[in-house]
């Protein structure tokens, strides 16, 4: 399927030109084909039809021997056709006059119907005078017509003014339109940036009134966006400090107690409270100073892996750019192989730079997770104890942190059944274009 992302502006344009132009050209040579074969023909038929009746008119009078002179001047003049009995010796021959022309068959076909005997039909080569040469007492009788009287000699000139107004029509809907998927290609850009945390400084509303409406709708959201992530990231930061102190004096109150089971057992809720707290404090911290860029997301995983003590290997391209926010991104990926290796003795990373999307993709060997929790494991302070020990430390917060941090970027993590026997987690998040 064709997405939106995938269209370049000179593509767009190319598309909309054929679009535009495809139905035109069709109905032009619909009209065309119409025009010609219907009332062009019709009325080059009418016009035959006439001349064939001035011709037998003539050609009766030429017959008839009681006509004089005066009687053929006279309908000479009353038909406006010029005419004689007797070929002149001077006369263009027929050798040289056109017998092939447009509608030359239809003129002849009614000569031929309504006079009973073939004539010669030419036309001179300025295409100026038409010749019809009959059999007569005399020898060889002709008529001279001018072709406006006999053909529809300027029909081609409709089609051109068609042709040219419809190409100013077409060049006149490409440039509005062009204005529009300007705007619209624009507003598609604003809203994949801000859904990936950037900023657009010079994005301005423009274009149809519907498409300005939309994208200070955009604007709008982001803002109350951006506005509640400042205000929880704060929130998040003030009371993870906050709490910090009371949890002091509880570790305190507890060293200061004899030892015990449930000493052990408070003292192990208050650390956990405590890796929580950091987490927390962490996350507020990668939030407020993280801004969004071009970075080498493979070199970021290495480094990650090497962080691990250099025994979790790294598959794929030495090199993949792609734009945002690299102390997120970082975490995010220092989650995922944190969560891995937290359950298993073995972990692989692959690199994946595919056209649209860059993939990070964590396998390991441990237990795994039945497909149907898949979704579980993301939920917030989610313990999957049947297929990940009880026993091991954790706050439950990694793989939503990870999942956040990857569609707030435009992407997703995904679970799956690794080829190693364990689970397989996925960070794929869009490349820039190239």
């Amino acid at each position: 399927m064709l997405r939106l992302r995938d269209i370049t502006p000179r593509g767009l344009y190319a598309r909309t030109l054929l679009l535009l132009l495809v139905p035109v050209l069709l109905i032009l040579g619909l009209m065309t084909w119409y025009y010609y074969s219907s009332q062009v023909a019709e009325v080059n038929r009418k016009f035959a039809q006439a001349i064939t009746r001035d011709a037998n008119l003539i050609r009766a009078a030429c017959l008839n021997p009681s006509y004089t002179d005066d009687d053929l001047a006279r309908i000479q003049f009353q038909l406006e056709t010029w005419f004689t009995c007797k070929l002149p010796g001077n006369a263009i021959p027929d050798e040289d006059l056109k017998q092939n022309f447009p509608y030359g068959g239809v003129l002849r076909a009614e000569l031929m119907s309504r006079g009973g005997e073939p004539v010669f039909v030419g036309l001179e080569r300025g295409d100026a005078r038409l010749h019809i040469r009959f059999p007569s007492p005399q020898g060889q009788g002709e008529i001279i017509i001018d072709r406006k009287r006999a053909f529809m000699i300027n029909s081609h000139i409709f089609i051109v003014w068609v042709i040219a107004f419809s190409l100013l029509m077409v060049a006149l809907a490409i440039g509005f339109l062009n204005q529009q998927v300007r705007s619209i290609l624009r507003l598609s850009e604003a809203a994949r940036a801000f859904g990936r945390g950037r900023d657009l400084p010079d994005f301005r509303p423009s274009g149809a009134t519907e498409v300005r409406d939309a994208a200070r709708a955009l604007i709008d959201m982001k803002d109350r966006l951006t506005a509640f992530a400042d205000q929880r990231t704060s929130m998040l930061a003030g009371v993870s400090h906050d709490l910090r102190t009371p949890l002091t004096r509880l570790k305190l109150a507890l060293a200061m107690m004899d030892e015990s089971a449930d000493i052990r057992a408070a003292r192990s809720d208050l650390d956990d409270m405590a890796m929580m707290l950091d987490e927390y404090l962490a996350f507020a911290r990668g939030e407020e100073g993280d801004e969004a860029a071009l970075f080498d997301i493979a070199q970021m995983t290495r480094e990650v892996a090497t962080g691990f003590g250099g025994h979790v290997p790294v598959l794929g391209p030495a090199r993949i750019l792609v734009m945002g926010r690299p102390l997120a991104l970082k975490r995010a990926v220092t989650n995922l192989l944190s969560n891995a290796l937290k359950y298993a003795a073995t972990a692989r990373v692959t690199l994946v730079d595919g056209p649209h999307w860059a993939e990070v993709v964590i396998d390991d060997d441990g237990p795994g997770i039945a497909p149907e929790r898949y979704e579980e494991a993301f939920r917030p302070f989610s313990r999957l104890d049947d297929a990940r020990s009880q026993n091991e430390s954790g706050t439950g917060l990694g793989l939503t942190l990870a999942r956040d941090t990857a569609r707030a970027h435009g992407g997703d993590i995904r679970l799956s059944k690794s080829p190693l026997g364990g689970l397989r987690a996925v960070l794929r998040i869009p490349t820039e274009p190239r």
